[in-house]
């Protein structure tokens, strides 16, 4: 480990639901709720006034619902939350060429890799910085863990929340996380945990007193082993600018549970051409076709097949994908269906009975090739406006959809830079003069691109 706290990690506060307040001036103070609304959606984020009601991330939106009544849910806007994601990754860019993010609102940066800190006082100053630029780029605040290690700073962001700095200094990390819950430690999740207190061990420091072979009886010689390193505050795990891709995979969730095996074996075509998609946005190609289905009862079955060599033909990964499903009873219902595809590469070895079959005709069908469900097609005017997504109207200007249905719409009007909470009026969902509109920035002046 090193002798200076140069590790920075940045998680920006309930990033989704930030994003939507900053953006709407009627929500800020207020329980925000992003995710999926249908039956069986889940909440992808929770504000910080959403999570006083016991609201937290992956809960699913009906149990929120009954916890927040009163909230907001919105459907989140992926676009607009990618274009800010860029613009703070940019920021962490600026300090140093090791910025290694961990998904759109989290990131560890090197900050000695370009000499921007070496101390802690040095640290601390580029930590501050740092959160008074994401706030002056972006309007929101993000919390920042300086420490000599990437499990210590995520831990020190961790405490740092909600808009904070936490520095922890060198020598000091073993009475630090002492105390703490044996879920702080990476890798510690319920199964573990459970398993530890059955054992009398619920906090870092008997982690560390149980010691290294007790550890590895319960836990298994590699679990073990890295849980005791842990304890001792050991991680010398690097900053790594490139993350390696394991896997690409699609899954859908179904409001209704899906009984008829057609339809079951037409989506997973669908999901496997989605799937093929994104490998070759990547440029990559891989061995093992992965099926993933949850069935009526919850239950989650996994099958997967490997192929003689990688490939990104959309035809060997649906022929896959189908063999894959003839092994899965789905008789009483499907409630989720994925295809994914793992041991990746970049490059493909052609498939010689894929190429057959292509040269004989074969038909394929692509996922524009699927006729949508009547029900889907009359419900496609209300369904595109969505709980939180921007419109325009030719008289009003600039809104936001509060909610649509029974051939309705009701819009908020008001814009980021909006001093008081906009007006509401609802519409007719066919309204000629009411549509779609990208979002607005949240700083005066910025420049967002597209975020469809």
């Amino acid at each position: 480990m090193r002798n200076a706290p140069t590790i920075l990690h940045l998680d920006m506060d309930a990033f989704f639901a930030s994003v939507e307040q900053a953006s709407k001036p009627s929500l800020r103070g207020k329980a925000v709720i992003v995710g999926g609304l249908g039956p069986r959606g889940v909440v992808a984020t929770a504000s910080y006034e959403a999570r006083v009601f016991g609201v937290h991330s992956a809960m699913p939106m009906a149990q929120a619902r009954r916890l927040a009544p009163n909230a907001a849910y919105l459907v989140p806007r992926f676009g607009l939350y990618r274009l800010i994601s860029e613009q703070v990754m940019g920021l962490l860019r600026a300090l140093s060429p090791l910025v290694e993010p961990l998904s759109l609102d989290e990131a560890f940066v090197d900050l000695e890799a370009a000499g921007a800190a070496w101390d802690a006082p040095s640290a601390r100053s580029v930590g501050e910085r740092l959160r008074a630029d994401i706030r002056a780029v972006t309007a929101l605040s993000g919390s920042v863990g300086l420490a000599a290690s990437k499990m210590l700073a995520k831990i020190a962001s961790e405490q740092a929340k909600p808009d904070g700095l936490v520095l922890i200094e060198p020598g000091t990390e073993r009475a630090m996380l002492g105390p703490m819950p044996v879920r702080t430690l990476p890798g510690v999740g319920p199964a573990t945990g459970d398993h530890l207190r059955r054992a009398g061990i619920t906090t870092v420091e008997e982690i560390a007193e149980a010691g290294e072979d007790e550890l590895v009886r319960l836990l298994g010689k590699a679990h073990g082993h890295g849980l005791y390193a842990m304890a001792l505050a050991h991680d010398e795990r690097p900053v790594v600018a490139e993350r390696e891709t394991k896997s690409v995979s699609v899954e859908d969730t179904y409001d209704v549970d899906i009984h008829d095996r057609m339809r079951v074996g037409l989506e997973v075509q669908r999901l496997a051409d989605r799937c093929v998609r994104r490998l070759r946005e990547a440029g990559l190609s891989g061995r093992t076709i992965v099926l993933k289905v949850r069935r009526y009862d919850f239950s989650t079955l996994t099958r997967s097949e490997t192929l003689r060599g990688p490939t990104d033909d959309p035809a060997v990964v649906r022929e896959a994908a189908a063999r894959l499903l003839d092994s899965v009873d789905t008789t009483g219902g499907v409630r989720l269906l994925g295809v994914g595809v793992s041991g990746l590469a970049d490059f493909t070895q052609e498939d010689l009975f894929a190429q057959a079959a292509a040269e004989e005709g074969t038909d394929v069908l692509s996922e524009e090739a699927v006729p949508e469900p009547v029900a889907e097609q009359e419900a496609a005017a209300e369904r595109r406006w969505r709980a939180g997504h921007d419109v325009r109207h030719a008289e009003h200007g600039h809104g936001w959809v509060q909610g649509s249905g029974l051939g309705r719409v009701t819009v908020r009007f008001e814009t980021p830079g909006s001093l008081v909470p906009g007006r509401v009026r609802t519409f007719r969902v066919d309204d000629p003069e009411l549509e779609p509109a990208d979002p607005l920035p949240l700083v005066p002046g910025d420049r967002l691109g597209s975020a469809s």
